[in-house]
């Protein structure tokens, strides 16, 4: 089976290039990757333009700064892998560790794979009390309302069976994807497993993005999304 690797990406010209390199090693052989840059103003557009174009399958370039989410419907867009992950352009998650992700959908037992950051034998770096609470809540309420019981529904790595994926509007442009993806893939009744990952944090000092208030909009997106206040259509893509 292909996999598709969607890397959103942005003002990270300090790792963009390491990551490239571990996503290609990654022990999957049959892989195309996926950049979307989403307006960096750090380098990080030369770079990509000058060593990373001509070693995979593709470069989107947005003309205005839009988000994460937004990032990442500009990759699927691109994706004709079987499966799709997403990784993140810094150096948090070990590609080193697909096999353990796709593996429940390769074996034909889950359509979504989730790693959990807290659960695992592999190394995690120790960084913010805080932040762990405000995980901590963020997924305990989410589980309230979809019936699930995940251990990390913040976390960057999931794998998808890319039909599935397709077949959601993603709404979000920025962070409240998680809970976004996670409340229409629980009412579609998605087959969904939690493997344990690694994971090698970094600070605000190192180029951590994600603030507090985007806990207090991913909070929002539970409620939206889990159609508490409102009503989303889970349709195909315009």
């Amino acid at each position: 089976m292909k996999l598709s690797v969607l890397i959103p990406c942005y003002n990270e010209a300090a790792t963009i290039e390491r990551v490239i390199d571990t996503v290609l090693q990654a022990p999957v052989p049959d892989k195309e990757i996926i950049v979307v840059d989403d307006h960096s103003t750090d380098g990080t557009r030369e770079i990509l333009r000058e060593r990373i174009e001509p070693r995979i399958a593709r470069v989107v370039y947005h003309p205005v700064n839009k988000g994460k989410g937004a990032a990442l419907r500009s990759a699927l867009r691109e994706a004709t892998g079987d499966i799709v992950i997403v990784q993140d352009a810094d150096l948090e998650y070990d590609p080193q560790e697909y096999p353990k992700l796709i593996g429940p959908i390769l074996e034909n037992k889950a359509d979504v794979v989730y790693g959990s950051r807290f659960v695992g034998s592999g190394p995690h770096r120790v960084v913010y009390f805080w932040h762990r609470v405000g995980n901590g809540i963020l997924t305990l309420f989410s589980n309230m309302l979809t019936n699930l019981n995940l251990t990390d529904m913040e976390t960057c790595y999931k794998a998808f069976r890319r039909e599935l994926l397709q077949s959601l509007v993603i709404e979000e442009d920025r962070f409240g994807f998680e809970p976004e993806i996670t409340a229409k893939i629980a009412r579609k009744k998605a087959r969904i497993y939690e493997v344990g990952i690694s994971y090698y944090g970094r600070t605000y000092e190192e180029g951590k993005k994600i603030r507090w208030t985007d806990g207090l909009w991913a909070l929002w997106c539970i409620l939206k999304y889990n159609h508490i206040f409102s009503r989303s259509h889970d349709g195909p893509h315009d």
